[in-house]
């Protein structure tokens, strides 16, 4: 026996080829999913990721809830639409209330104004008949008196033909100052041109024609600066004339003059006459 040979040997042993190989191909293994696995990160890294979430499943529960707290929002909405239109009622009505009593205030004073004009017309009214009834009562004796001295100084302005007829006419004329003018109307209280003139000589028995063109051609034509009280002026053409009055000395006139001014005493400078008649 070698002297050597309890020495244990230095050599590497050897390996066996199928163990060799087995570790190559281990190897391959390994080099093959590195490069795999470096092949799918280059891919990833150019690809962008999705990640899905899944919801979760609506339980019997929680669709109850949530019905339930849509039905209180629904109710919460209703209650509030309601309310406003309350508000909105209340305030309209409010509105028509403060209209009601403004137009019932109108109403009221209205009403008093006419019960005041009213009034005030019944008392001209009554005045007007006491002045009428005191010149009808005071014109009698004055008719009958024609020769004595007073009597015809009194009647002298008239130069009627007969003692006091003109002076009858003017008092019954000057008694209806204040009336009212109204187209067509005759009397007591209100009247028109030609029937103030007709109603003011039927006092003293002189019958005149209704209308104002026929009245401009009654009784004798005179000239205006020859004009005497009692004569009927008119405006307008003779035969055609649109206006009549009476001429009451002193440059004067009185007439029904329009619905504007009712039954006044004018003078001839404002408004010329066109012509005049004498039926006393």
């Amino acid at each position: 026996m070698s002297h050597t040979a309890h020495i244990p040997s230095h050599r590497k042993p050897r390996r066996s080829a199928s163990k060799m190989a087995l570790r190559a191909g281990v190897a391959g293994g390994v080099l093959s999913t590195l490069a795999v696995a470096a092949a799918a990160g280059t891919a990833n890294a150019a690809e962008p990721v999705t990640e899905t979430i899944e919801l979760p499943t609506l339980t019997a529960d929680l669709s109850a809830q949530i019905a339930q707290s849509a039905d209180a929002t629904a109710q919460t909405a209703d209650s509030y639409e309601a309310r406003a239109q309350q508000d909105a009622a209340a305030v309209k009505a409010a509105k028509q209330a403060a209209k009601d009593q403004a137009d019932a205030k109108k109403a009221e004073a209205k009403k008093k104004a006419e019960a005041e004009a009213k009034r005030k017309a019944a008392q001209e009214r009554a005045a007007r008949d006491a002045e009428r009834t005191r010149l009808s009562t005071s014109s009698a004796p004055s008719s009958s008196s024609s020769g004595g001295g007073s009597s015809a100084g009194s009647s002298s302005n008239a130069s009627a033909p007969a003692s006091g007829s003109v002076g009858t006419v003017i008092s019954f004329l000057k008694a209806q100052l204040g009336d009212a003018y109204v187209m067509g109307a005759s009397g007591p209280n209100a009247w028109d041109c030609s029937s103030l003139v007709q109603a003011a000589f039927k006092q003293v028995g002189v019958d005149l024609p209704r209308v104002s063109q026929a009245q401009s051609t009654a009784g004798t034509p005179v000239s205006l600066s020859n004009l005497q009280v009692g004569d009927i002026l008119y405006w307008g053409g003779a035969g055609s004339a649109y206006h009549v009055g009476v001429y009451i000395g002193g440059g004067q006139y009185l007439d029904a003059a329009n619905p504007g001014k009712g039954v006044v005493i004018q003078d001839l400078s404002g408004y010329p006459a066109s012509g005049a008649v004498r039926v006393l």
